[in-house]
């Protein structure tokens, strides 16, 4: 993977690397004390796998992979004041990265960050070969890419069945950490199904992955890819023991859709899920489901969620039927359903259960969130009816009801004791009191009125367009 991502430094990995050595020359010291082992040990040290033929049979299907960029005046380049005729034109070094050939052909996967940014790509075999290659297409979202280089003949890595694949397996990763290609290290499966916030569920394992081995293949002990690996956990920079690589079903199913046609397409409910809020599962009576759901705490305007009537603080709980464990699985469930698909949600609204039927549209491209907007300076004016936990509120005008996309609810004009103490700001707005959704300031007083005064308040929120479940405990 390339350095940008986890910079650290030279001279501090150079140091640590001799006082390694060191270590390491002590330890073979020691070891020459010790070169009987008892027979239990011996055993053992027989069971250990040998990758030596393994690699022999694969190495040749992994590649390095640099990237250059167009330097816009030399300034890039260290040095400038002694090479004056370099031009506007020139490549300078952009990264290094790894990969593995997919068919013999010359089609080569490898990470989308790795080549992002490059004017130009460039992979070198293990015979020292070397191709420029096209970008046939590349993933942001999965960090998934494919390019292709100009020929035939080539030594192909075989795909493997990631559902066989069990914790504690042996694997082993090959690529070019810190430039030092074909490296070879090996490890264990830490977990499969690992959550990151990533698109997909990445395989865990401890084997030694560092920058520049990002692309490279997980191997299983037949020699077979079975994943991608593609990120560290690690608060320096480097290795400290986990590391994540993409599932190669997963990886494969974007390389196919890039090869066909250059780009991933993927279905578009319109909507950002989030966790259920452990409050709002208790109010409902979800707390004690097996599978979590999903909390709607955005909702798109003129999107396919908007169309079909799903709102602000729905718990999408299945999917056409299959249960939803969290939004990681609801937005990877959406996106393998083609775009043009009518779909139908089970969901939870306010404690009741209910179906939404949709019909999927495609994502769009990746977009910058904008800035959220700050909360207009709150009215001096208002209603106390919810004062004993700290709210005081305002009925909606016409113009708040179509700015905010609502059909009713109360805006929030100054919090205090309870309110302020859980987050709540001005210019709030609350959507619903406990099960029951607000038409007006009106129905708020009297949901509010009949409500327990020493007990919270249970109260969905929306804030720039983001949904949220708070319970305001009663202010002291």
């Amino acid at each position: 993977m390339p350095s940008s991502p986890f910079p650290g430094s030279v001279s501090t990995g150079l140091a640590s690397m001799r006082r390694g050595l060191l270590l390491l020359a002590s330890g073979a010291v020691l070891g020459l004390s010790a070169l009987v082992l008892p027979s239990g040990a011996q055993a053992q040290a027989r069971e250990l796998p040998d990758f030596a033929d393994l690699v022999d049979k694969v190495g040749p299907a992994v590649v390095n992979i640099r990237t250059t960029e167009r330097s816009a005046d030399g300034a890039r380049l260290p040095f400038r004041r002694r090479a004056p005729s370099l031009q506007q034109s020139d490549e300078v070094p952009r990264g290094e990265g790894s990969g593995f050939i997919l068919s013999a052909d010359g089609y080569v996967m490898t990470n989308a960050h790795v080549i992002a940014g490059a004017s130009e790509v460039y992979v070198t075999m293990t015979d020292k070969r070397e191709f420029k290659a096209k970008i046939v297409g590349a993933d942001e979202r999965t960090d998934v890419a494919l390019v292709k280089i100009d020929a035939t003949g080539l030594p192909v890595l075989r795909i493997g069945d990631v559902s066989r694949l069990r914790v504690g397996e042996w694997v082993v990763a090959i690529g070019s950490p810190f430039g030092f290609d074909n490296t070879v290290t090996a490890g264990i499966v830490s977990a499969k199904s690992r959550e990151t916030g990533s698109e997909v569920a990445l395989i865990q394992t401890d084997v030694a992955v560092n920058p520049g081995n990002s692309g490279g293949p997980l191997i299983n002990i037949r020699g077979e890819a079975v994943g991608v690996n593609s990120q560290i956990y690690s608060p320096v920079g480097s290795y400290v023991g986990i590391s994540f690589a993409i599932p190669i079903d997963e990886a494969m199913r974007i390389a196919d859709q890039l090869k066909s046609g250059g780009r991933v397409v993927r279905g578009y409910l319109g909507i950002l899920p989030t966790e259920v809020p452990r409050e709002a599962a208790e109010e409902y009576g979800l707390s004690k489901t097996k599978n979590r759901g999903a909390f709607v705490s955005q909702v798109v305007k003129g999107g396919p969620a908007e169309k079909a009537g799903l709102r602000l603080g729905d718990i999408v709980l299945a999917l056409n039927g299959k249960p939803i464990d969290g939004p990681v699985e609801l937005r990877r469930a959406l996106g393998v359903i083609k775009p043009g698909t009518p779909i139908v949600l089970q969901i939870n609204r306010r404690g009741k259960p209910l179906e939404i039927k949709a019909t999927l549209a495609e994502m769009p491209a990746q977009q910058a969130a904008a800035p959220a907007e700050r909360a207009e300076p709150p009215e001096s004016k208002g209603s106390q009816a919810a004062r004993a936990w700290g709210l005081v509120v305002s009925g909606l005008s016409d113009t708040e009801r179509q700015s905010a996309r609502v059909s009713g609810g109360v805006k929030v004009v100054s919090v205090s004791g309870g309110a302020e103490a859980v987050g709540v700001r001005a210019g709030d707005v609350i959507l619903a009191v406990g099960d029951t959704e607000l038409g007006d300031l009106k129905q708020f007083e009297a949901v509010v009125g009949k409500s327990d005064k020493a007990k919270p308040l249970s109260v969905t929120l929306l804030r720039n367009e983001w949904a949220q479940y708070v319970r305001i405990p009663p202010s002291k």
